[in-house]
């Protein structure tokens, strides 16, 4: 076995252990029961997607914006004012005459529902389809309010438009929030697996043996990349499940507001923010099942790592709808809600270069949870027996001088 150990590398060692622990899992009759356990969590993400983007809607109400003459913007902003304790109108913001509606409604940094054109008798609403549908009565009654007689409503036209910047921009926070959620839930999900599989082998003295043969810091990554390669393939077979789900379904996936970077992108920085979540997570893991000598202790001990995860779901997803903010920035630079924050960042941002940043801030971190993880581990395994009391301890070492 030394020999063995003087030839090996620590990439070399770590592939080794990692080879083993990926066949003994996926061809154990537990990991197909294992398979099916997301399902709900699916369904939860989903409905947290959902919750996520009504929650933004109602938090930042759409827009509507007044590209009118001044005379007339200020008569629909006053006669507005008026109604405004009678019914729930929307809220109104003049703009520049000259501006084009379409560019005004899909300016990203805009929160415009519809805009309004022509003059208070003959009104044009221009947006999305089902916004000034929902808005046609309101700016009828404020524009019959100019001149000061309900009798005649004035007719509006309606210009329908694909999408409108407060549509999109919510539609965009909602992607966030269920790609955030997804992320939390499938990290959560696989990140145990590996602190169970490192105390089930400390009890049955199978660690020992493999910290005597190849180095510790190699046992750590190889059984760390072990349970991600694990990971990818359960996500391999819910990916190929979700997609058939959604050919069947009509398509239904199609309605989704797409991200910012576009789905190619945002579905590959999905799975390497994954990857890092996992690997940070299964690091903290790792840890704890180095201290916890049975199972029982791993529940004790994991509890306020479980804590801790949840706050930084929290944290993240309270920073979705703020980005640039201090707390999106704090979510960020703290490195097990880094992935998390990015993942949201990148449904609602389309520049790249921050993402390449967070990935070797994070890469970063990775190293040292592992590092210190690995010695805290080798003390703990090789000095897992019992020891002599302190007495014994001071007779054999009187013996041997």
């Amino acid at each position: 076995m030394q020999s063995g150990h003087s030839r090996l590398n620590l990439a070399q060692a770590a592939f080794v252990i990692a080879r083993r622990d990926v066949r003994a899992i996926l061809f154990s009759k537990a990991f197909l029961f294992f398979l099916l356990g997301p399902i709900f969590f699916g369904l939860v993400s989903l409905g947290a997607a959902s919750l996520g983007q009504r929650t933004a809607e109602n938090r930042e109400p759409p827009v509507l914006a007044v590209a009118m003459s001044p005379a007339d913007s200020t008569a629909i902003i006053a006669a507005r004012e008026r109604l405004a304790h009678v019914i729930d109108l929307p809220r109104i913001q003049r703009v520049d005459p000259a501006s084009n509606p379409a560019t005004l409604l899909n300016a990203g940094a805009s929160n415009f529902g519809a805009v309004l054109t022509g003059t208070p008798a003959a009104p044009e609403l221009t947006g999305t389809a089902e916004r000034i549908a929902s808005w046609r009565g309101q700016v009828a009654l404020v524009a019959a309010s100019v001149s000061g007689s309900d009798a005649a409503y004035p007719q509006v036209v309606l210009q329908p438009t694909v999408t409108s910047g407060a549509s999109q921009k919510s539609g965009r926070v909602g992607t966030a929030t269920g790609a955030l959620t997804l992320l939390f839930l499938l990290t959560m999900l696989l990140a145990g697996m590996v602190m169970s599989n490192l105390v089930e082998e400390k009890a049955n003295k199978i660690i020992e043996i493999l910290a005597a043969a190849v180095p510790m810091d190699a046992v750590f990554l190889g059984k760390l990349f072990a349970m991600l390669v694990v990971s990818l393939v359960g996500l391999t077979v819910w990916g190929t499940l979700g997609a058939i789900a959604a050919a069947f379904s009509g398509g239904s996936i199609g309605s989704l507001v797409a991200p910012a970077v576009g789905w190619p992108v945002f579905v590959a920085l999905f799975l390497i923010y994954f990857a890092m979540a996992y690997l940070l997570i299964g690091s903290v893991f790792l840890t704890i099942g180095a201290m916890a000598p049975t199972v029982r202790d791993v529940q004790t001990l994991s509890m306020p790592a479980t804590m801790l995860q949840l706050g930084v779901f929290f944290l993240a997803t309270y920073s979705t709808s703020d980005l640039g903010s201090p707390v999106e920035l704090a979510a960020i630079v703290f490195p097990l809600s880094s992935p998390y924050a990015m993942v949201s960042r990148a449904a609602q941002e389309p520049d790249l270069w921050p993402h390449a940043a967070a990935l070797a801030w994070q890469a970063l971190w990775v190293m040292l949870f592992v590092r210190f993880g690995a010695q805290l581990f080798r003390r703990r395994v090789m000095k897992s027996g019992p020891q002599a009391p302190k007495g014994r301890r001071w007779r054999k070492a009187a013996a041997a001088r």
